[in-house]
């Protein structure tokens, strides 16, 4: 069976709080592990997307209209839906790993982190469609 989930792959969460958000794909676990036996990924997404911006807001409305809430968290490959966009992030890899969601501190640490990248990615103008809502 080709691997559909590569690190960099932007999917869709399917169930749970954060079903209909967009993620990318940090690790692929195919095996699973001890904790978790079952087929499994370590992705990054967005919990909140940015506002909608217009050329007579200032700057101080744009920053702040321009922020992103960012998640972490592990998914079962079933409750995921693969797209053909990826996303090519390089910060993120060293980011967030599996001990990272053992300690609270660490995994705040990490989600500052890539809020920090997506944040730049989209003020850069990079990947608007990931930054977007999903409408249905």
């Amino acid at each position: 069976m080709p691997k559909i989930y590569k690190p960099g792959k932007v999917a869709i969460v399917l169930q749970g709080r954060q079903a209909g958000k967009k993620v990318v794909i940090i690790k692929q676990l195919d095996e699973g592990t001890k904790e978790r036996p079952y087929p499994h990924a370590i992705v990054a997404g967005i919990e909140r997307y940015p506002l909608k911006v217009t050329k007579r807001m200032g700057t101080k409305k744009v920053a702040k209209r321009s922020k992103v809430k960012p998640f972490i968290k592990v998914v079962n490959y079933s409750h995921l839906f693969p797209t053909r966009y990826a996303l090519e992030l390089e910060g993120l890899k060293g980011v967030v790993g599996s001990e990272t969601f053992k300690e609270v501190s660490q995994r705040e640490d990490s989600k500052k982190q890539i809020k920090k990248l997506l944040e730049d990615r989209y003020t850069s103008g990079k990947n608007k469609w990931f930054f977007q809502p999903l409408r249905f």
